[in-house]
């Protein structure tokens, strides 16, 4: 069996963003040479996310609405975690969208449903973050 292991750097300009990052999977993928096996990739950062879903901008505007109702922002006393930082809401934002993705890959390609991709959520940002990607397989 053979491992893949590679890290992606991101800094947003703003505190919240969503970064398709699919083309960037598929390269790791390329570069690895597996055929068969798994990619995981996952937020190495607890105020950053991994998640598939579609690339529709009207979408990502609802997730961002959705969670600034959730978890707003503001006032930043309204959360016991804040005292030094002010990112309580960030922590609770990663935490619906959750950590990581696992796709399977057949033939060198990602099994991927219709119109699935792959982002990287940033709610916390102005600072650089990593993503972990690691394939394993044959």
């Amino acid at each position: 069996m053979k491992s893949y292991r590679k890290e992606l750097w991101f800094e947003t300009n703003q505190r919240r963003a969503y970064i398709n990052i699919t083309d960037q999977l598929e390269a790791c993928l390329k570069e690895s040479r597996i055929q068969e096996g798994l990619c995981l990739c996952n937020a190495m950062h607890i105020t950053a996310s991994v998640f598939i879903n579609d690339n529709e901008s009207g979408l990502h505007q609802d997730f961002e609405t959705w969670l600034e109702r959730l978890a707003p922002e503001k006032p930043h006393s309204q959360y016991r975690h804040n005292g030094f930082e002010d990112n309580a809401d960030a922590h609770l934002k990663r935490q619906v969208m959750g950590r990581e993705v696992v796709i399977a890959v057949t033939e060198g390609h990602f099994d991927f449903g219709p119109w699935e991709q792959v982002f990287y959520g940033e709610f916390d940002g102005k600072r650089k973050k990593r993503v972990l990607v690691k394939i394993i397989g044959e």
